[in-house]
Parts: structure tokens; C-alpha cells; sequence
């Protein structure tokens, strides 16, 4: 039998190529996605860890809670290294002078910007030798005074400089500009994983990284035979109280450990999705081709039954034969998964968020992964087929090729089928109250939507009836040619639902997440509309850090500007919850930001007064008029430093204003960065309007800010872009799941077709005998596949479309201003691509149904 399941496989090669190639795809996201995840995770332990070779102990500054960014001085310099040194135990003691800086390109635009770990800087700190080992000079010369800086090379090629140049950057303040001098190496792998280093000299350095006289650390290492746990407690009393601390290399890396696997958990969660729905389309096309194999030799199954093989025989032969394809499969996927894991860090890298680069690592879970899903799933998906096969009695399959279907599985179908329908499109009807986007309710609208579609693959063969015979009317100006494509495609509802069911899980899919993706630009474009009446907005890129006040009054300067308002973001914590709060003038705060206050006004809002959102509100269960005990920055809602404010206003939820609006002093005397601004709202003038005029403002205001790398100028436009940012970005990949359900359903189509011609052979050589031409065969077999896409097309249509609107509460519950909105354009364009995909499925099929003679088809047996 296993060699009869070897024949078999060699013998209908070409019809299996298809089904090989499905699993193959389904198999290269899964090994893809692990190869990815492994590759990505190494690649972010590069980028994330500091190298701690050869170190034993680190002295690191410390700093009292709340201390704010700019007040946090180390307390690390000369003499202590000196008396670290002199530690029996300590082999050397290494100051080190680390900082953050934001580099533009020669171009002007930001270099990793908004990548806080991989935007290093350092100050150079020569040895004895005259040299910093860290630092190894490549080219040029070590920056020697403030107006010098040194690149590593990687940072010089992305930002396209050269020795000479003038380089644009920026600390926390006011933009820098300094000339090339020097290229360096650097085993730094937070670097060589595709962050930036600016180095400095020590003096410079010192003044960027606000560390006056001193070190942003110490590095200690070990003499022979040490233990870096007794060198850190060793070491430890040498320390200044309260302002450093000791600690090993080892707890170090520790804990990076622990934040890197943190970061890297979901980034292959994305690819596995991609892969579990290619494989459960793919899993259709395996039932349909073997379903038809067997069909197509049940009077070879009925001699091996008659010459004595049992059931089980047959059964194994079967499985054996979707094991071997699975094998084939599970060896080309691990290859193509190869490339998959190579092209997955740009399609899911942003501009402002790109993944770092490394080799492929292939751990130990990929390839057993590969083989185990791609035999797995073939085999499994051939189960039912081999079943089938094993219950076709000898006599019977002689005497016919196949049997017709029993009624009683039709009936049992549709019950089964008409409660699942019932019962996911009652839970998704349960959603219609549902006011937020909690873990239970995407629960429940999971479930819904997999129940629901399920039920229509479970009625499918059933729908396929009364669907088809409704395109058959459609076709009907095709004469007797379009009446034998409908009969061909209700030959078999089994086969042709499993065809277009590949179709409509895609379609399901990208129809409903193209409903949600144009519903929620439109509520996010009126949301940015409802709370924000200013043109510009001017941001830092956290709230660590500042806009230049220099650099305000420029922009409240600039031509076109009617009126600019100054921002200052920052964090209000009542006991264990913190949020954030925006620091602004109440006297210009109505000219920016569009407020609807359900009570109280902002004019009202001062020192000690602050206005809240309708949320905040809620979740503190306060009110105009009440007083709440809180505080303001970095350590406070701990109650030593809580001040009491008055709430004078209650505001609709906005995301201009955040969760709370106070003085603008109150925040600036408290915040993160002390007396600084965060954002600088710009309302542009009546004559400035639009277009043209909006440009040119837009090119003043990066002018006026210096083109700081460390700020954003952005329009409104922008800025409803930046915020549908994640959601963007998840539609985008998830249309890729319509490719990919795309080219699994066309190979689907092509391998029944085909299949399909090859069982009516002496049907369409008789057709041709009697008069039908070439033409009316290629058209015959176009119009049956046209029907069978367009079928799986309408119904995955109407399931995408009625889990889009019933889902519609959990979307306003995040954006208010969400309501169901139809993307005709969209659909009608999807449509169009799945009649497109069933036109091009056919033309190979048809090409060699319209090769067939008349005479060698009709003797053909």
C-alpha cells in the first residue's frame, strides 16, 4: 500500500502541485513568523543591551523620587574613581560619560527620532594612550572643543555626511550644530543594530548630558578570582549616600533580559495570524483535491478493495499519499519562510519605529514547526477524503465512478449549520450595547465573528443552489453555454462550496476590517476636528523633554500666525493612577482647542483650578466644584506632595486636552523638565487659509523651531494620520491577508477546474461534436468559475459586512465619534479583484478543455 501511495503521488503529480503549493505557503508564515521572531528578538538584545563584557560591576547615579529630568546631576567624578581603583579586587575603574542626542540627516530629516534607546552619545575620555578604547578613532581626528563632534561610521553613511560637514543635532534644548572631524568604531551593538552615536568631547559632553564635573557612571572590573557580588558590596560604602549605587553586570543584563522579551513578545503574533488563516484556506483546497482524487479513482480504490485490502488499508493509503505531499510542502515553506523572515522588518517597520537588523537565527522551534504543521495539516485535511474512500463498496464503484450524496448529512447540515449562524450572529447582536472595547467584549466579538463564519462554510454547499442559479440568470445571455457553466458549478455544491469558501474567508476579512478602517479615519478626522481649532501643532517627542522658549516666541512671531499657545504636558497622579494632564493659558486655550464643557467653563481654570474630562470625571467620581488631593510629575499621588485643586469645569473627552487641564504654572513648576512647554498650538490667521498659504506657513514654523530633530510641526492632517498610526498600520497587513487568501483561492479554483475537466472529458468531447467551438468551451469554463467566485464573494461580503456593523459599539467605546461608514469604493474594488481572480483561475483550464478533439475526448475512457 505504501508503495501504491507512492505511485499514486508520482501519477497525479501535476494535480497535487497545486495543493503543494498552498500548504507550501501556509508552512513559510509559520517558519517565517518563528524564524522572524528569533532573528528580532536577537537583533533587539543587540540593540537594547549595553555590552557588559569584561565588566564586573557598574557604579550607577541614583536619584530621589519625583527628582525632575532636569535636576538629576550625577554625583560620580574623578576622586571616586580614583578611590574605586585603589579597591583590593577592582583590576580597573572606567568613568564613563553617556548621554542622548538627536542627530538629523545632512537633508534635515530626523535620524531615528522617536527610538529613545538607539540615540546614543557619549563624551570622548581618552586614556593614558591618549585614545578612548571605547571610542576607537576610524578617520579624522576626537572633537577637541564645543564646536566638534565625531560620528561612528553607520551614523555618518545613514545621515549622509562626510569629514567636514556641518552635522545637525540637538540634546534637550536649542539646536546644535557642529563639525565633523571624526569617524569612530564602536562595539557598542545598541549601535551596530542600527542606532546613532554622536561623540563629544568631555567637556561638551558634560554640559549635554547635564553632569557637571563628573560621570554619567563608572564601570569596575574584576581581578582574578573576584566575585562581582562581593566587589558590589565591597565597593558600596565608598559610595555617596543616596546619590549612587553598585551593581553587577550580571543583574544588569538581567533585567534588560527581561525588558527585551517584554518588547519582542507580539512581534510574531502578527505573521502566525497570517499563517493560521493560509492554512485553514489552504486546508479547503487539500479536502477538494484529494475529495476529487478519490472520486476520480474509486474504480482503482474498488479493485484494491476486491483483491482483498480493507478499509483501513485504503484509509492509510490515502493518508500516506497527504503525508508525502505535506513532506514536499514542509520543505519548500521552511526554505520560502527564509525570505519571509528577511522581508517581514520592513513590512512591519515604520518610518519612526524601524526594527533593528541582524543575521537570520534559526532556532530549534522553526524547522520541527514547519514539518509538523505542513504534514499535520495535510493529513488531517485528507482525513475526510480517505474516510470517503473507505466506504466505497468494490461492486458499487465498479459499476460507477462516483455515488450521488445522501440526503441525510444535507439535513443534518443545514440544522448544524443554521445554529451556528444563530448562534454567532447572536453574540455579535449582543454587542449592540456594549459601550467600550474591554477584554470580554472583544471576547465576545471574536467568537461571534469565528462562529458566524463558520456556520456559512457549514451551509455553504447548501447556499450553493439557490446563489448560483441566481448568477445562472446573470449568464443567461451566454445561451446554452451559460446555462452549462451553472449546471457544470451545481454538479457538485460540496466541491464548489469548498472552492469559493478559500474566497470568502479573505474576503470576509478584508471587507470588514475595510469597514472599520474607514470608519475609524472618519471618526478620528472628527475627532481631531471637534477638539482641536488650531492649524499647527508643535510637539516634543516626549514629555522629557522641552521646546526651546527661544524658540516659542519665534513661532508667536511668525507671519501668518494669529495667535500661539503654549503647552505644558505632564503627569497628574490621584494615589495610584496617573494621567495626563496639559498646562495651558486660559486665556488662549479657547483660540486652539475646541472645548464642549457639560459644566463650569476654562476660563475659570488658575492656580490650584483645574478642568477634567468626563472620563477622569467619572473614574473619580467627581464634579464641577469638587476638590480632589493630587499630584503633579514624576513620584507625586504618594500624598507627601499632593496639593488640593478645585475642579472648575467638566469637559467632553478630548484629545488636545488630555485628561485634564491646568494652570499652565502649575504644571511648569512641577513637571518633568521645570518652567519648559511641550506643545505649541498654532492658529493660523484668516489670511493665510489654505493650500499655498498653508505650506508656506508650515515651512516658517520648522524655520522658526530651527528644524529641531527633536520637534514635530504637524497640520491637522498629519497629526489624524499619526493617531490612526497602529490602526493603519494593522489594516495595511491585514489586506495582505487578502493576498494571501487570494493566491490559495486561485490556486484552488485553477486545481477544481482543472480536476474538473479532466473527470467530463467525453462530456465536453460529445459538446464539441454536436457544434460547440473553442470559444464557447473557453467561455463555458470562465463562467463556471466566475459564478464559484462570485459567490464565495457575496457571501464573504455579507458576513464581513454584518460583523463591521455590529461591532461598531466596541469602536465608539475607544472614539466616540466612530459610526458604521460603507467604503464603496473598496468593496467594489475587492469585488472586482475576486471576479478578476476566478477569470484568471480559469484560464489555463480552459485553454486545455478547448485543446480537446471531439473524437479523442468522446473515446477517451
Amino acid at each position: 500500500m505504501l508503495r501504491t501511495a507512492l505511485r499514486n503521488v508520482l501519477a497525479h503529480k501535476a494535480r497535487l502541485a497545486m495543493t503543494v503549493l498552498a500548504v507550501c505557503l501556509g508552512v513559510a508564515f509559520i517558519s517565517g513568523s518563528l524564524v522572524f521572531a528569533d532573528s528580532t528578538t536577537a537583533a533587539f538584545r543587540a540593540s537594547l543591551a549595553k555590552d557588559y563584557a569584561g565588566i564586573a560591576v557598574v557604579i550607577e547615579p541614583t536619584y530621589p523620587p519625583g527628582a525632575p529630568a532636569d535636576r538629576r546631576r550625577p554625583a560620580l567624578d574623578d576622586a571616586l574613581v580614583a578611590r574605586l581603583a585603589a579597591v583590593p579586587g577592582v583590576a580597573a575603574a572606567r568613568p564613563v560619560l553617556d548621554g542622548s542626542v538627536t542627530l538629523a540627516a545632512k537633508d534635515g530629516e530626523p535620524l531615528r527620532a522617536d527610538d529613545a534607546m538607539g540615540r546614543l552619545a557619549a563624551g570622548y575620555l581618552p586614556g593614558p594612550d591618549g585614545t578612548d578604547p571605547r571610542h576607537p578613532l576610524t578617520a579624522g581626528r576626537a572633537p577637541r572643543s564645543a564646536g566638534e563632534v565625531a560620528l561612528d561610521r553607520g551614523t555618518a553613511a545613514a545621515g549622509g555626511y562626510a569629514l567636514g560637514d556641518t552635522v545637525t543635532l540637538a540634546g534637550d534644548g536649542p539646536v546644535l550644530r557642529m563639525r565633523l572631524v571624526g569617524l569612530v568604531g564602536t562595539h557598542d551593538t545598541r549601535v551596530t543594530a542600527g542606532g546613532t552615536l554622536a561623540v563629544f568631547d568631555g567637556s561638551t559632553a558634560r554640559k549635554l548630558f547635564d553632569a557637571p564635573g563628573g560621570y554619567t557612571g563608572i564601570d569596575l572590573s574584576a581581578a582574578p578570582g573576584t566575585d562581582p557580588a562581593d566587589l558590589a558590596a565591597r565597593v558600596g560604602p565608598l559610595l555617596p549616600a543616596g546619590r549612587a549605587e553598585a551593581v553587577t553586570a550580571t543583574a544588569l543584563a538581567n533585567q534588560q533580559s527581561v525588558f527585551i522579551d517584554a518588547r519582542t513578545s507580539s512581534y510574531a503574533r502578527l505573521p502566525l495570524v497570517f499563517a493560521a488563516v493560509s492554512l485553514f484556506i489552504a486546508s479547503f483546497l487539500i479536502i477538494n483535491t484529494f475529495g476529487m482524487l478519490v472520486t476520480r479513482r474509486s474504480r482503482e480504490i474498488a479493485l484494491l478493495r476486491a483483491v482483498g485490502a480493507a478499509r483501513r488499508q485504503v484509509v492509510r493509503s490515502v493518508l500516506a499519499e497527504a503525508a508525502l505531499v505535506g513532506l514536499v510542502a514542509s520543505a519548500l515553506g521552511f526554505v520560502l519562510g527564509l525570505g519571509v523572515a528577511t522581508v517581514l522588518p520592513d513590512a512591519l517597520g515604520t518610518g519612526d519605529d524601524l526594527l533593528p537588523r541582524g543575521p537570520l537565527v534559526i532556532g530549534p522551534a522553526p524547522v520541527p514547526a514547519s514539518l509538523a504543521v505542513g504534514v499535520g495539516v495535510t493529513v488531517l485535511a485528507a482525513w475526510l477524503p480517505s474516510r470517503r474512500a473507505a466506504r466505497i463498496a468494490p461492486v458499487a464503484a465498479m459499476r460507477s465512478a462516483g455515488l450521488p450524496p445522501a440526503a441525510a448529512p444535507s439535513r443534518l447540515r443545514a440544522a448544524i449549520g443554521t445554529a451556528l449562524l444563530a448562534l454567532g450572529g447572536g453574540l455579535l447582536v449582543s454587542l449592540g450595547g456594549a459601550k467600550d472595547a474591554s477584554d470580554d467584549n472583544l471576547r465576545t466579538a471574536l467568537l461571534g465573528c469565528g462562529v458566524l463564519v463558520t456556520g456559512l462554510i457549514v451551509l455553504a454547499p447548501l447556499l450553493a443552489g439557490p446563489v448560483i442559479r441566481l448568477f445562472g440568470r446573470l449568464t443567461a445571455r451566454s445561451g446554452i453555454v451559460g446555462g452549462l457553466a451553472r449546471d457544470n458549478a451545481l454538479r457538485d455544491p460540496r466541491r464548489t462550496a469548498a472552492t469559493a469558501v478559500a474566497l470568502m474567508i479573505s474576503t470576509a476579512l478584508v471587507s470588514g476590517l475595510a469597514v472599520i478602517d474607514h470608519s475609524s479615519a472618519r471618526a478620528l478626522d472628527a475627532q481631531a476636528a471637534a477638539g482641536l481649532s488650531a492649524d499647527f501643532v508643535i510637539s516634543t517627542r516626549s514629555a522629557t523633554s522641552a521646546v526651546d522658549a527661544a524658540a516659542v516666541r519665534r513661532v508667536a512671531a511668525v507671519p501668518g500666525v494669529a495667535t500661539a499657545s503654549a503647552v505644558a504636558d505632564s503627569t497628574l497622579s490621584t494615589g495610584a493612577l496617573a494621567r495626563e494632564v496639559s498646562g495651558v493659558d486660559a486665556r488662549t486655550v479657547g483660540d486652539v482647542m475646541r472645548l464642549r464643557f457639560t459644566s463650569g467653563s476654562a476660563a475659570d481654570i488658575g492656580p490650584d483650578r483645574i478642568a477634567v474630562s468626563t472620563g477622569f470625571a467619572r473614574e473619580n467620581r467627581i464634579g464641577t466644584g469638587s476638590r480632589i488631593r493630587a499630584g503633579i510629575g514624576p513620584g507625586r499621588g504618594d500624598g507627601d506632595h499632593d496639593r488640593t485643586y478645585t475642579v472648575v469645569g467638566v469637559y467632553e473627552d478630548n484629545p488636545t486636552a488630555r485628561d485634564v487641564l491646568a494652570d499652565r504654572g502649575d504644571v511648569q513648576r512641577y513637571g518633568f523638565v521645570r518652567g519648559s512647554v511641550q506643545r505649541v498650538l498654532v492658529r493660523a490667521d484668516a489670511a493665510t487659509g489654505s493650500g499655498a498659504g498653508s505650506a508656506e506657513l508650515a515651512r516658517r514654523l520648522r524655520a522658526a523651531v530651527d528644524h529641531n530633530p527633536l520637534l514635530k510641526v504637524q497640520d491637522r492632517a498629519q497629526l489624524v494620520r499619526e493617531q490612526a498610526g497602529v490602526a493603519g498600520d494593522l489594516v495595511t497587513m491585514v489586506f495582505g491577508l487578502l493576498a494571501v487568501g487570494v493566491v490559495i483561492s486561485a490556486l484552488g479554483m485553477v486545481n477544481t477546474l482543472a480536476m474538473s475537466v479532466s473527470e467530463r472529458t467525453r462530456e465536453i468531447g460529445v459538446l464539441r461534436a454536436i457544434g460547440l467551438d473553442r470559444a464557447g468551451v473557453r467561455r463555458m469554463i470562465r463562467l463556471e468559475s466566475l459564478a464559484v467566485a462570485g459567490y464565495g464573494t457575496l457571501l464573504g461580503l455579507a458576513a464581513g459586512l454584518f460583523g463591521a456593523w455590529r461591532v461598531s459599539g466596541l469602536a465608539n467605546g475607544a472614539v466616540p465619534q466612530y459610526a458604521f461608514a460603507v467604503p464603496w469604493g473598496t468593496l467594489a474594488l475587492v469585488v472586482a479583484l475576486s471576479l478578476a481572480v476566478g477569470a484568471a483561475a480559469a484560464a489555463l483550464p480552459a485553454r486545455r478543455a478547448a485543446a480537446l478533439g471531439p473524437l479523442r475526448a468522446v473515446a477517451a475512457s
